[in-house]
């Protein structure tokens, strides 16, 4: 898409940067946990990786990103809460 649609995509490159650091009050921690949950309640594989990496470069525990998984359950379902267990699980050795 960015060899074919260059303007659509810096576009979208900077609403979303636009409404990360600029869009409201939330914290940078907040902001990642909110993205890490959203990704991983979507079952989007790699934006979940990255955003976990994201908020632990942002100062997120290990504790806080797998809090922000389990908080998907009621939401998203059980079985999409495992998956992205699993994929949080690979990093750290899969404890």
């Amino acid at each position: 898409m960015i060899a074919k649609h260059p303007e659509i995509y810096e576009a979208y490159e900077r609403y979303g940067k636009a409404v990360h650091e600029r869009g409201g009050p939330l914290d940078e921690r907040t902001r990642w946990l909110i993205k890490l949950a959203v990704s991983a309640s979507q079952g989007l594989a790699k934006a979940q990786l990255t955003h976990m990496a994201k908020a632990q470069a942002a100062g997120c525990t290990k504790e806080e990103i797998e809090h922000a998984i389990l908080l998907i359950a009621p939401t998203a379902g059980f079985p999409r809460m495992m998956e992205a267990m699993e994929r949080f699980r690979e990093p750290w050795g899969g404890q």
